[in-house]
Order: C-alpha cells, then structure tokens, then sequence
C-alpha cells in the first residue's frame, strides 16, 4: 500500500492557499503571486499552508500546464540514451525538436516554463510568511526557511539550466507582472545564495524521516549544491563540496540499496539510498487541469504501446522514450543495472512506434497495480521520481577527487567508486576511478534519470557525442555548446514586448 508520507501533510494544509493551483499558474499572472495574507502575520499553520503548495509544484511536471514536460524525460531526450519516440516525428512535435537540438520559441517547454516560475513564486510566498510570523519557534522557522530556499534553489536551477538568462524576482510582483532577466551567470549567485542558507548547519536534518519524508533534508540541499557547483564549473567551491560529499558519507545515514532492480518499486520509495524524491500518490490528476492532484504520466508515457507482457509485471503505454541499443550495450557482462535499468520487449509482444528500438526504460515503468481506478488512470501512476540518490553522492566524491584534484576529506574516492561497482555487480568489481571509468559508471548507474546530457555538457564532451547521423532512427543533429539553453516560449516573449522588462531569447534563438 502506498504511504502517503508528506502528501497527507499537504492535504491538509493545501485548502488555505488551493487558490494559488486552481487554474494555470503562469509567472506572469495575478494567480502565481497572491499571497494568503498579503504581508500580514502568518500563523505556524499558514506558513506549512504556502510551503505545501511550494512542494506541490513537485507532483506537476509529467502534465506541466496541461502539457506533457516530464523533466528527467526533457533532460534525456537531448542525450545519447534515448529516442523521442511516439507516434511520429509530428506527435508531440516539440519533443522531436528538442531531441534534434532545432526547438523554436512557438515549439519548446512551456510547461516547465510555467510551472517551475510558479514554484519560485511560491517559495518567495513562504518566505514572506517566515518573516511575518507570529507564534512560531525559532526551531521550527529556521527549517521552514531552509525548506523554502531549497525549493526555490531547485525550482531556479531547472530554469537556469534549461534557459540561461531568465526573469528572477524574490518579491511579490506587482502588476503588470513583470520581472528583470538576468544573465546566467547572476542567476547561479542568486542559486548558491538560497542554498548557501538552506546548508547552514542545524538548519535542515541529515535525513528526514516518519511524517516528515518527502520533505527537505540538509543532505537533499547539499547534492543539489553539488549539482550546480559542479555544472558552472565552479572551481572556487570544489573544496567546499568535496567536504560535504564526504559529510554525507561520513553520517552513516544513507547506504546503497542492496538490489538495483527492487529499489524502483513501490515498497522500495524512500529506502536507505534515497535523498529525495518526489511522493507521487496514483489519484487527483485530471486532463483538464495539470494543476491539481499527484499522480505522474511519465510512465505511460515510456511503456511500448499495446504491451502484452506474459508476466502481467508491466503494462502498454504510449512508446516515447525508447532506449538507444548503444546505451543497452554499454553495460558489462553481469552488471544487473542493465535489466535493472532496461525492459528488452521481443517483437510480437506490442505494437512498434516511431524510432523503435525494442528496448525502454524500466526504473519509471508503467505498472501493473499503480494506477488503480477510477481517475484519469494514465496521468495518475504512484512511480515516485527519484531526485537525488546516495550513489550520486558517491560518484560525485570520486568525480571530485580524482577528475578534478581535490583532497580526499576521510574517505577513500577509490573504495567509493568500488561500492557502487560491488552493488551493480553483487560482488567485487573493482576497476580504475579513470577519468574514462568514472564517466561511464555515471552513465550506467543514472540511465533515464535526467543526468546524462547535463554531464556531458558540464564536461565539454557535448558536441562530440552528441553530433550524429543516424537516419535509421530518424536522428541527424548537431550540438553546439550555445543549444544547451533553449528558447523561451513565444507567449512569455509576446507578454513582455515593448516593456522595460522585453525578454530576449538565450544564445543563437533570437
């Protein structure tokens, strides 16, 4: 039965301020900038009211203002891992074009556009009630800040990384609803300073746990500053990093989940490995609204079409996200994150869709008995998304030590690299923790889960792995380094037009 953990939490609290997911929040509209009580005192009660709806934005991604954005899936579709798959090149159009590297404002991501905006939004609401509040312990209001800054470093990152160059704002907006775009650069200092604060010692618990899982933990804000350090290539804080990968490991709190395959099911959520992970409960989401309810659709969106599987396991989906035969073989002899990681369909058992390969991703499959009726069934699997894993802080460490030339802090980089070996392999496996070996590793372990093409970018390796003529599977593309940022969808650029704020599209889309 699934636990329902922090959703419970926010049912409950959800009422007070529902008026700010009742319709589709844009960034730039009254709805996403309300404040319960317009800058009056907040009660410890109105505070966990807007914080709810802060990590609710975690539950909308797979159906992002009614559009299907899932972001480990948005991330992917640019690597050399997956397919867009689908019907067609035409269905879902915007998927194929960002696949291709050839996305144009009239076709890109509004819905992570809108909703992630939303999330700053109400994160910067949680913050006003904090420093409005009333009755509450200095305990309590430390980590709801750090919550909140966690959430708003999350929610910006995702912008940053896709756009580069956005509209950033920390207040409530006033009418028109309108805000400066800063660079890159300036949105990465705006980043580490709400992290920098959501990190600061006995603000947030190493692990959360009982009620409180699902909600942010201090090692939850130190991956992510990992993260972000590590994509702006950040030298001056690798130290500082490579100190707090250690923390975690050092704490004894997270361990690796002995069986690879298992941990993706959902009796596995919220094991010994887990960081931080969204709490998707398979009920609520509806087609017309994206706003509302807590199931996801990403894994009917990755299932083959009309699958009959003779295990009655796994059930048909619609067929996007096929994974690329290179990525099945990349895996050694004996590593169980192959079919761990992979569902190899025979022909015969469903129905062969655009850029077939026989092969999807089974860590977020769609399965037998997560999502129940009644409901809107395939925008409302229970598959919650794994975030942050202690595997990444592992492989982060090595990455650190050995690709970067940092001090190892107490911990040997090398019997890290060997954990994660020893787990895939169920016995020893040690190989070198080479610059090569540790890119692969990265690889195997983290295939479909939003990692790929952010590493290769961060790395250089971008245009040259990326770059690939491949008619047989309708893939001719080229990478270069200006693609990593998308454009910004024409509706926001229209909003804008001939005022102080006028948006300017990243890179080479203008």
């Amino acid at each position: 039965m699934k636990k329902k953990y922090f959703n419970i939490w926010a049912l409950t609290l959800l009422t007070a301020v529902f008026i700010l997911s009742a319709c589709g929040d844009s960034f730039l509209t009254n709805s996403s900038t309300q404040q319960q009580e317009a800058g009056g005192d907040a009660t410890e009660g109105a505070i966990e009211s807007n914080l709810a709806s802060a990590y609710q934005i975690l539950l909308f991604d797979s159906y992002a203002n009614n559009e299907y954005n899932a972001v480990l899936l948005m991330s992917d579709l640019r690597s050399d891992d997956m397919f867009k798959g689908g019907g067609d090149a035409g269905d879902q159009e915007q998927l194929y074009l960002l696949s291709q590297f050839r996305s144009s404002s009239a076709s890109t991501l509004n819905g992570l556009w809108s909703i992630y905006f939303t999330g700053l939004a109400r994160c910067n609401n949680v913050l006003s009630a904090c420093e409005n509040a009333v009755n509450v312990s200095d305990d309590k209001l430390a980590t709801f800040e750090g919550e909140a800054h966690f959430l708003r470093a999350y929610y910006v990152h995702l912008l940053w990384k896709f756009w580069g160059d956005i509209p950033y704002f920390e207040e409530p907006l006033g009418e028109p609803y309108l805000a400066k775009q800063i660079s890159a650069n300036e949105v990465y200092e705006k980043i580490m300073a709400d992290l920098d604060i959501a990190c600061e010692p006995n603000r947030l618990k190493m692990k959360t746990q009982g009620s409180s899982l699902g909600r942010a933990s201090r090692a939850a804000a130190l991956m992510l500053k990992a993260r972000v350090v590590l994509y702006q290539k950040d030298e001056s804080r690798y130290a500082e990093v490579t100190k707090e990968m250690a923390e975690i490991i050092q704490s004894g709190e997270y361990t690796l989940f002995n069986d690879f395959d298992a941990m993706w099911n959902d009796e596995n959520e919220f094991c010994s490995e887990s960081i931080f992970e969204s709490n998707q409960l398979p009920e609520g989401k509806s087609w017309a609204s994206g706003w509302s309810g807590y199931g996801t659709n990403l894994p009917a969106f990755i299932s083959p079409n009309d699958l009959n599987d003779p295990d009655k396991v796994f059930q048909g989906g619609w067929g996007f996200g096929p994974v690329r035969p290179e990525a099945y073989a990349m895996y050694e002899e004996g590593d169980t994150r192959r079919e761990g990681s992979i569902n190899k369909w025979p022909e015969g058992t469903y129905a062969s869709r655009f850029q077939d390969t026989g092969l999807f991703l089974r860590k977020y499959a769609a399965r037998v008995g997560y999502n129940p009726p009644p409901g809107d069934q395939d925008l409302n699997y229970c598959n919650n998304l794994r975030l942050f894993r202690y595997a990444e802080t592992l492989l982060n460490y090595v990455e650190l030590v050995k690709m970067h030339g940092q001090a190892e802090v107490g911990v040997s980089a090398q019997e890290c690299f060997d954990k994660i070996r020893q787990r895939a392999f169920g016995k020893a496996n040690s190989i070198a923790a080479t610059t090569e070996n540790i890119k692969l590793e990265r690889r195997r372990e983290f295939l479909g889960e939003g990692m790929r093409f952010w590493d290769l970018v961060r790395w250089g390796d971008a245009p040259k792995v990326l770059t690939e003529n491949l008619p047989e599977f309708n893939s001719t593309r080229t990478f270069e380094e200006w693609m990593k940022h998308i454009p910004i969808p024409q509706s926001e650029m229209e909003k804008t037009k001939g005022t102080e704020f006028e948006l300017v599209q990243p890179g080479q889309w203008k």
